[in-house]
C-alpha cells in the first residue's frame, strides 16, 4: 500500500471529521434541517448538512494527490456543482426540474470534457457505440445513478453503508489493472463518507441531504464508466450492475410502483425495500444489517465473476433482484411480521446472569486500557525506517494533543478522536511493514496478544452497559469489509499483508473507542500513549 494512498484516505476521514460537527452547528441558521413527515422514519428535526463535510473531505485530498486531467477536472467540476445544488435543496426544497439541472450540468461535463463515457455494452463486445448514441446514454445512466443513490439515502446509514461497499468493490478492481486514479478517488470519498457516517448511525445526529448522497452516487456512476470503459476494458461491461448493485432496482421498482398505482414518478412514496423491511416489522439496525447483507452479496459477485459471460451476470442480477423482491411482496401481502414471539432463550438468560458478575464486566475494559497503550508506545519506539512524511504529519497531530490537553481538556473532542484514530492507524501499518522479528516466539506473541485483545473488545461490545458503548450498523460493516479484505488479498503475495495489516486496524480502532467511551479527562492513558508515540514518530521520522 503506498503512503501516499494512505494520507489520501486519512486526510479525508479527518476533514470530513472535523467540518461535520461545525455544518451541525450551523444547519439550523442556514434552515438546512429535515423535518419529519408521514414518509419518514424519524420524529425531531435533524440537520440535513453531513454532505458538506463527506465532499469536501474527499475533493480536497483528491485536488492534492490526483494528476489533473480533463477526467478529473471534470469530476472535481461536477462534484462541486452537484454540492452548490445540493445543499441549495437542502435548505430550500428545489423542485425535481432544477435539481436535474443540476446533475445534467455534472454529467455532461464529465462525458463531453472529460471524455468518460460508455463505449461498448453488454453482448456488444465487438461493437464501438456511435457518440451520438453512447455519450447521450452516458449522461442518462450517470443522473439516473445520482438519483438512485439519493433515493435510497432513507435510514440511518443506509446510503452510505451502501456506498462504502460499493467503493471498496471498485478499489479492488481497480488495483487489479493499477488504475491510480481510481484508486485515490475511491479512497478519498470512502475517508469522507466514514468521518460522516459515525454520525449518521441510528440513531442519526446528522443526514448527508442531497449535497452527499447526489455527490456519492455521481462519484459512483463516474467510478463505474471509468473503470469498465478506461481502466480495465476487459472486465464485463455489465459489472456495474453488480457492485452498484441495490439501488437501481431499488429505484426502478419504485418508480414501476407509482407508476401503477397513477402517481408522479417524480413523487417521494415508501415504495423502496427499507420501507417494506420496516412495514414488516423489522427494525431500523435489522432492516439496514438485511439490506448491507444483500449488497454484500452482489459485491463478493462482481469480484469473483468480474471476467466472466455477460449473460452470467445478467442472470444472476435480475434472478437475486427478482427472488428478493417477490420474497418482500409475498410477506408483505400474506401478512408476516418479524419478532412474531420475544420469549428470551434459556442460553441468554445464562449469559445475562453472567454479565452480571462484577469481574466479567471490569476485567475486559481493564486489559483493553492496558494492552492499547502499551502497544502504540511500544511500535513508535521499535519500528525502524519511520517515513519522513510520518514525521511530519506526527509532529501536527502531536500539536493537536498537546493543544487539547493545556486548553480544552474536560471537554469531548471528536478532533482528538480521530487523531488517536490516525495515530493507532500509523502503529499498525508499521508494526506489519516495518517490524519484522524473525524469530517464531514473539510472532507467537504477537498473535495471542491480538487474540486477547480481540476477546477483550468483543466481550465489552456484546456484554458492556449500553450506555458506554452500543454497537451499530457500521460497525457491522466495517467488520464485514475488513474480513472480505482479508479474504481477497490474502492469496495475493505482494499485498497480502494488507489482509492482515486491517484485521489488526479494525481490533485496535474499537481498543481505542473503548478507551475513550471509559475514561475521561487529560490525563487518560490513550492520551499518553498518544503524546508519547506521536512524540517519538515525530523525531525518529525527522531526524
Amino acid at each position: 500500500m503506498e503512503v501516499n494512498s494512505l494520507f489520501t484516505f486519512f486526510a479525508a476521514l479527518v476533514i470530513s471529521m472535523a467540518i461535520i460537527p461545525l455544518a451541525i452547528r450551523w444547519a439550523p441558521h442556514l434552515g438546512m434541517l429535515d423535518y419529519p413527515d408521514a414518509r419518514k422514519v424519524h420524529t425531531s428535526p435533524i440537520p440535513r448538512a453531513g454532505g458538506v463535510g463527506i465532499v469536501l473531505g474527499a475533493l480536497i485530498p483528491i485536488l492534492l494527490w490526483t494528476p489533473s486531467d480533463p477526467a478529473v477536472r471534470a469530476y472535481l467540476f461536477g462534484s462541486l456543482v452537484l454540492l452548490v445544488f445540493g445543499m441549495w435543496d437542502d435548505a430550500k426544497s428545489l423542485g425535481h426540474r432544477i435539481k436535474f439541472f443540476g446533475q445534467f450540468i455534472a454529467a455532461v461535463t464529465v462525458v463531453y470534457y472529460g471524455d468518460v463515457y460508455i463505449e461498448t455494452m453488454p453482448f456488444m463486445d465487438v461493437v464501438q457505440l456511435p457518440d451520438y448514441f453512447a455519450k447521450p446514454f452516458t449522461v442518462f445512466a450517470i443522473i439516473g445513478m445520482i438519483n438512485a443513490l439519493n433515493v435510497s439515502d432513507g435510514l440511518d446509514g443506509l446510503a452510505g453503508g451502501l456506498s462504502i461497499l460499493s467503493l471498496s468493490c471498485i478499489a479492488y478492481l481497480a488495483s487489479q489493472a493499477d488504475g491510480d486514479v481510481t484508486i485515490v478517488i475511491v479512497l478519498a470519498t470512502l475517508g469522507g463518507a466514514l468521518g460522516f457516517l459515525r454520525y449518521n448511525t441510528y440513531p442519526a445526529r446528522v443526514f448527508m441531504g442531497d449535497g452527499g448522497s447526489q455527490f456519492l452516487g455521481f462519484t459512483l456512476g463516474f467510478l463505474a464508466v471509468f473503470l469498465t470503459q478506461k481502466v480495465n476494458s476487459a472486465l464485463s461491461p455489465a459489472l456495474p450492475l453488480l457492485f452498484l448493485g441495490l439501488p437501481i432496482v431499488d429505484i426502478l421498482a419504485a418508480i414501476a410502483q407509482r407508476v401503477y398505482y397513477n402517481i408522479s414518478p417524480f413523487v417521494a412514496t415508501k415504495h423502496h425495500i427499507h420501507h417494506r423491511l420496516l412495514e414488516l416489522g423489522f427494525d431500523h439496525y435489522e432492516a439496514v444489517v438485511i439490506i448491507y447483507s444483500v449488497h454484500t452479496l452482489f459485491v463478493v459477485s462482481a469480484i469473483l465473476l468480474s471476467y466472466e459471460q455477460d449473460w452470467l451476470i445478467i442472470s444472476l442480477y435480475l434472478g437475486t433482484c427478482a427472488a428478493l423482491l417477490l420474497s418482500l411482496f409475498i410477506a408483505v401481502h400474506k401478512g408476516w411480521r418479524a419478532h412474531q414471539s420475544r420469549a428470551t432463550s434459556g442460553l441468554t438468560k445464562a449469559i445475562n446472569a453472567l454479565r452480571e458478575r462484577r469481574i466479567f464486566r471490569i476485567a475486559p475494559i481493564g486489559y483493553v486500557k492496558i494492552a492499547i497503550p502499551i502497544f502504540l508506545v511500544a511500535v513508535g519506539l521499535w519500528a525502524d525506517r519511520i517515513p519522513y512524511d510520518f514525521g511530519i504529519i506526527s509532529m501536527v497531530l502531536l500539536s493537536i494533543v498537546l493543544w487539547h490537553m493545556l486548553f480544552r481538556a474536560g471537554k469531548d473532542s471528536m478532533v482528538l478522536h480521530t487523531v488517536h484514530y490516525v495515530t493507532a492507524a500509523f502503529v499498525v501499518y508499521l508494526q506489519t511493514i516495518n517490524i519484522d522479528s524473525g524469530k517464531p516466539i514473539l510472532d507467537t506473541m504477537e498473535i495471542a496478544y491480538f487474540v486477547m485483545l480481540a476477546v477483550a473488545v468483543g466481550l465489552v461490545i456484546r456484554y458492556g452497559k449500553e450506555n458506554q458503548f452500543r454497537t451499530t450498523p457500521m460497525d457491522y460493516l466495517v467488520i464485514l469489509i475488513v474480513v472480505l479484505t482479508g479474504i481477497l488479498l490474502h492469496s495475493v503475495p505482494d499485498v497480502a499483508a494488507i489482509g492482515l495489516m486491517a484485521v489488526k486496524l479494525i481490533i485496535v480502532f474499537y481498543g481505542c473507542e473503548i478507551i475513550i467511551t471509559h475514561t475521561k479527562g487529560r490525563w487518560s492513558t490513550l492520551n499518553i500513549s498518544s503524546l508519547l508515540t506521536l512524540s517519538a514518530l515525530a523525531v525518529r521520522g525527522l531526524l
